[in-house]
């Protein structure tokens, strides 16, 4: 599963960016959205790698 979190932002950004088309609402106004969904990616991998180093047996 973990080899599989970099799609997370990726699909999140899919389909940020279909909802923006969808509405009519410009990419650069829809910036944040974006932005949002990299560091909420960034937080769940960042929580999922220290999750496997504090339960790696060593």
């Amino acid at each position: 599963m973990i080899r599989l979190l970099f799609l997370l932002p990726i699909l999140l950004c899919i389909a940020w960016y279909c909802f923006l088309r969808t509405n009519g609402v410009p990419i650069k106004k829809g910036k944040r959205g974006f932005v949002y969904i990299l560091a909420f990616s960034t937080f769940v991998l960042g929580f999922f790698v220290l999750m496997i180093q504090v339960t790696q047996n060593t």
